[in-house]
Order: C-alpha cells, then structure tokens, then sequence
C-alpha cells in the first residue's frame, strides 16, 4: 500500500516489528485504532495504573515475528496485579509467584511430555521459538480484570489472527477455554492445526477437559509432519 508522508510517520510511532507493523497497516491508521490511543491517553491522564508497561504492550508481536510463528496460545487479557504482566499470554515476570492458570499449565506440561516445572512463569523462551503469546486485550487497568476490553484491542489482535491465518502456513492454535475458541472461529482448519480445551483455570480444568488434552505433544508432532522445528517446551528452571 502506498503511504503519505504523514501516514508513515504516524506507523513510526508505533512500537511494534515490521513484520507486523506494516501488514496491519490498514488498521494502525483507523479510525479504531485512534480511538484506542486516545482510551489510553485519557487513562494516563486520569493517573491510572496500566499493564503492562507501554514499552511491553506489543510484546508477544515483537518477540515472535510474523514468519517466525510457528504456534499461537490465545488469552483474554494481562494479568492486573503488581509486576504480573509483560506482554505475553499466560506468562508472568519473574519473581512473581505463579497464577493458577500457568500452574496448571505446567503440570499438563509435566504430565504429557514429562518437562520439568520451572520455578519462574517466563514463558519468553516459547516466545522466542515461535510461540506467539497472544492475549486478546493487550492493556488493562491494575486491579481491574477486563477493564479495557471493547475499547478497538479485541478488533486489532482479530486482524493479527486474521494475518497468521492468510500468510502463515501449517500453525498450530491452541484455543483453551470458549473465549479462545469464539476468537479462532475464523481459523482455516485445512491450513492450520486448531487444538481445542477448557481453559487451564482452576475452575474450568477441575471441571475436566483441559488435563490429557496433550496439547503440547500434538503440537510438536504436527510440526515435524511438516518439517518444521518443534517446540522445546522444557524452560530453565
């Protein structure tokens, strides 16, 4: 797409990769994503706390550029205590103790592919090989979960699965829970793998369907189907 001048400055602006910054082009410059900025601006100038740190807002994109995707783990939104969230779905700064759902994370991890717990909740090293980390919200207000959803996030991270989905081949989507699974309806199963469960909080995984379901060694064995490297999953303890 041709560009004006002002255009192009506006996307330099933008703290995101270019592999991703210039394919979402279209709506870095809408009118949604404007509203989105001005949400954001009026919430700093209200003195809210937001998470995660502007600078790690785009930070699941950043770490796992668009034609290095390989699998992508949708969330809802960050984490809303102190020190929790930096940007990626499901993982948690380190020196931060570990949510529930990222625990019972882990022990699926465990039990399907024998991995070692690790003590941390980075999960940047999955990032790094592939994994796009991706929350549907990439903002929220501390202490108040949800609070910047329908403000334009959930239409941005849509054409972000909307790209993987027409340009990537052969990714694998792991849409734990009925939010993930509504937010991957548009996924083409004949391209890509779509694996489906409950979602690994405490109150859903208890209830069954989330525990065995071994996403993670179907992961792998779907990539080396198609030659492409598998996830070492194990992270450093």
């Amino acid at each position: 797409m041709q560009l004006t001048e002002q255009e192009q400055l506006k996307l330099s602006q933008v703290r995101l990769d270019d592999s991703w910054k210039l394919p979402l082009a279209d709506f870095l410059l809408s009118a949604k994503m404007d509203h989105l900025r001005q949400f954001l601006r009026q919430q700093k100038a209200e003195d809210r706390t937001i998470y995660p740190p502007s600078n790690l807002i785009f930070n699941a994109l950043n770490t796992t550029p668009l034609p290095h995707v390989k699998v992508v783990i949708i969330g809802q939104d960050p984490y809303h205590g102190p020190n929790q969230a930096h940007g990626l779905s499901f993982s948690v700064q380190r020196g931060v103790a570990l949510p529930p759902s990222l625990r019972n994370i882990y022990h699926e991890l465990h039990n399907d592919l024998g991995v070692v717990p690790a003590k941390h909740g980075d999960l940047s090293a999955w990032a790094q090989q592939g994994v796009l980390l991706l929350n549907s919200v990439l903002t929220v207000e501390a202490g108040q979960p949800t609070s910047h959803q329908k403000q334009g996030w959930e239409d941005f991270t849509d054409a972000v699965i909307a790209l993987i989905n027409q340009h990537c081949e052969h990714v694998v989507f792991i849409l734990w829970g009925a939010y993930a699974q509504r937010k991957g309806q548009k996924i083409d199963p004949e391209r890509h793998l779509i694996l489906k469960a409950a979602h690994p909080s405490p109150l859903a995984a208890n209830r069954g369907g989330f525990f065995g379901c071994k996403a993670f060694s179907k992961t792998n064995i779907y990539l080396k189907q198609y030659g492409i490297e598998p996830i070492d999953w194990q992270l450093d303890l």
